[in-house]
This record gives structure tokens, sequence and C-alpha cells, in this order.
């Protein structure tokens, strides 16, 4: 498997392909990042365009299991933030399976 791009690795290839200086692309970068938490915590979820959403759910307080004893616990209800994956990228990912 590949290296992972690193965010210097990202902000080049970026700057490069936009004619910005890496200065700006990284301000840009963090800007985008900034006001996509914001959202998602404003109103709760936040589309990054052609990629996917972050979304925040609520989770309902539960019982589970301690693995180690065996004992009943009571899991507190909270907050959780997932992605969701746009259908596009994840085709482009990992194509579907033909139908037969």
């Amino acid at each position: 498997m590949a290296d992972r791009m690193t965010q210097s690795q990202l902000i080049k290839e970026l700057a490069e392909k936009l004619g910005l200086t890496s200065k700006q692309t990284k301000e840009f970068i963090t800007t985008y990042a900034e006001i996509m938490v914001r959202e998602t915590k404003k109103i709760g979820e936040a589309t990054l365009p052609g990629i996917g959403k972050l979304v925040r759910q609520e989770r309902k307080a539960r019982t589970g299991r301690n693995p180690a004893t065996g004992a009943t616990i009571k899991i507190p209800a909270k907050k959780v933030v997932k992605f969701r994956v746009a259908k596009a990228v994840k085709d482009a990912i990992v194509p579907p399976k033909k139908a037969k």
C-alpha cells in the first residue's frame, strides 16, 4: 500500500494546480475545515460538495456489558459525528458489482 498523503503534500499539490501560494492554500483548507465544524455544530450537518456529509447524531442511553467481567453497565446518551460518503465517491473508489 502506498504512503498516505500528508497535509503539506496536499497543500503543495493544490497550490500548484490552483496557482496559489502554499500559505494561501493552507489558510483556505484551515478555514474550510473550521466552517464545516461550525455548521455541523450549529445545524447538525455540513455537506462537503462532491465528497460527502458530516452529520451529528444523538445516541440514546443503553445497557451494555463489560467484556472483561460480563457485568451489565449503563452507557449514557451522547452525541457522535459520522461521515456519510457521497454515492459518486463510493462508486469511484469501490465500483459496484455487476448484476447477473
